[in-house]
């Protein structure tokens, strides 16, 4: 994977398979420290700790479609790369929570990616997931909660054009304010 924002959306496709109504995802990138952290969480059906210890073994899914699953492992690998780590928290029943930390500057670091773009589509393909979407850049923060939005819809379809450039929009301006330090 070329971007970040691919992880992540690797990521929580798993959570969704595990059937989790709420979603976290939390982008940090802290200057001060020089690291950027990507954590997703949920509350889906969890792993063993059987599972849990083979969760960065490549040769290793629990998915019946292909005998891989490489997500994880490259992700982990990705981190380490770049002075950094990846743990993952699970429990059956409770959920699943992995943090990722890079070095923010190292030259081996991949791109974020088109967080925006990717958090959008998450939504609109997982409606009935409460996405919880939190990014920030040193003390500058953006929250984004699809829970408001989804009432206010009231049934309305989120593939409705007005609605795609709705939270587009929204999307987009909250990341660049917190980039850019603008409000």
């Amino acid at each position: 994977m070329r971007e970040l924002a691919l992880h992540i959306t690797d990521l929580v496709e798993n959570s969704i398979a595990a059937k989790s109504q709420n979603i976290h995802i939390v982008i940090r990138e802290d200057n001060t420290a020089n690291h950027l952290r990507l954590l997703v969480s949920d509350d889906g059906s969890g792993m063993t700790e059987e599972v849990l210890e083979r969760i960065t073994d490549p040769f290793y899914t629990s998915r019946t479609t292909r005998k891989v699953g490489l997500g994880i492992p490259l992700l982990k690998a990705a981190a380490e790369a770049c002075n950094g780590f990846l743990t993952v928290e699970s429990s059956p029943g409770k959920g699943t929570k992995v943090s990722v930390e890079f070095q923010q500057d190292h030259i081996d670091r991949m791109p974020l990616g088109d967080i925006a773009t990717t958090i959008r589509n998450l939504i609109v393909c997982s409606p009935e997931v409460h996405f919880k979407f939190e990014y920030s850049v040193d003390d500058r923060q953006f929250i984004f909660d699809n829970q408001p939005i989804l009432q206010e819809l009231d049934g309305v379809s989120l593939t409705e054009p007005a609605v795609l450039a709705y939270l587009k929009t929204v999307i987009n301006n909250g990341i660049a304010e917190v980039q850019t330090g603008n409000n």
